[in-house]
């Protein structure tokens, strides 16, 4: 049944499954947990932030205790699937050009970039046939990438992933937005983006699917974006909860404890919103409290260590750890609605056939 639905073409890469796994750090979606998804017919990503983590003097050597680090997790994700394995990065991380060239390197398959306009990102790959999907919160941001890409150097992206405010974790919008009870927001986003897309496509003959992500929880959430013409959809929270992820159980059982009350917008220091469960470290930085930083490199553009309310790196990877108390913990807006571990085959059976029937495909 699972091979009823469309599959996501990038390129000459072929998704079998058009669901996309969102990277989710720190250490949240790591080799085991994107070669699973992959192994399914799914597109499994790796995160590629924090990786030096939990290496010894990391802070000291932080590029090169990365780059180890990231280059571990692909090739253990390679290692344990023939599938399709890509590697998310953030624009707003101060080693950006470092990672996107280890992950080349490495022969990823593709990578995702997010948190900031990816506007140099094919320079650092040239010469690598590497495919390159950049995430937008906004038509505008895609425009700007595609018509920088094609001026500079010639090409486009070979995707365009679509998230909308409900995702987990860092948000591409303003607080504002984010905390707006607006319906539809990722319907509306998601068919903006889709016009300039299409435009590109005929203008210049090529083929650039869209992948709509953020507040996708089910296969009749990914129906209704198919119908609109989205060739995949990504998900992150609900692979949180799988038994391949490698989270401490403290984490997920936070997932399933968390009630729709519990969901709360912080400010991180990365300069954007972010959607968290609350902890007692959110609720002391939500009131004011300052978590003094000793930083030896700073992981974040943005970052300034002697102003900086709180290290997001540090309490993310708490969060990994199981230390919830001083962590703080991403999640969608849907996070409430989850209510058990299961295995990655489990959900991605239920999200496929679900997506099947809403679709009366025969």
């Amino acid at each position: 049944m699972i091979d009823k639905l469309k599959p996501l073409v990038i390129g000459d890469i072929e998704v079998k499954i058009p669901i996309v796994q969102g990277g989710m750090g720190v250490r949240v979606s790591l080799a085991s947990l994107a070669s699973a998804v992959a192994d399914y017919g799914g597109a499994g990503t790796i995160s590629s932030v924090g990786l030096g983590f939990g290496s010894e003097d990391h802070e000291r050597h932080f590029v090169k205790a990365s780059n180890e680090g990231l280059e571990k997790e692909i090739d253990k994700a390679k290692a344990l699937t023939k599938g399709v394995i890509g590697v998310n990065i953030m624009v707003a991380l101060s080693n950006f050009e470092e990672l996107v060239r280890t992950t080349a390197r490495r022969k990823a398959d593709y990578i995702a970039a997010g948190a900031g306009l990816p506007l140099k990102l094919p320079e650092y790959v040239e010469g690598s046939s590497i495919k390159l999907i950049p995430i937008v919160s906004s038509a505008r941001a895609a425009d700007i990438i595609m018509r920088t890409w094609k001026k500079r150097y010639n090409r486009l992206p070979d995707a365009i992933i679509v998230e909308g405010p409900l995702a987990g974790g860092h948000l591409g919008f303003k607080f504002e937005e984010v905390e707006s009870k607006r319906e539809n927001v990722l319907e509306d986003l998601f068919v903006d983006v889709l016009k300039r897309v299409r435009q590109y496509e005929k203008d210049f003959n090529v083929n650039i699917p869209v992948i709509a992500a953020g507040g996708v929880f089910d296969g009749k959430d990914a129906a209704k974006y198919f119908r609109l013409g989205a060739r995949g959809v990504q998900l992150g929270s609900r692979f949180v909860v799988t038994h391949e992820c490698s989270v401490a159980h403290e984490f997920k059982e936070l997932y399933l404890k968390a009630r729709e009350e519990d969901i709360v917008i912080i400010k991180s220091p990365v300069g954007m919103p972010g959607r968290v469960i609350r902890t007692k470290f959110v609720d002391r930085v939500m009131s004011g409290e300052r978590v003094p930083v000793k930083c030896l490199y700073r992981c974040l553009k943005t970052c300034v260590p002697k102003t900086t309310p709180y290290c997001i790196a540090k309490a993310l990877y708490a969060a990994a750890e199981g230390d919830i108390d001083n962590a703080v913990v991403f999640a969608g807006s849907n996070v409430s609605r989850i209510t058990k571990i299961v295995s990655v085959k489990e959900l991605m059976d239920e999200i496929v056939e679900d997506a099947i029937k809403e679709l009366a495909i025969t």
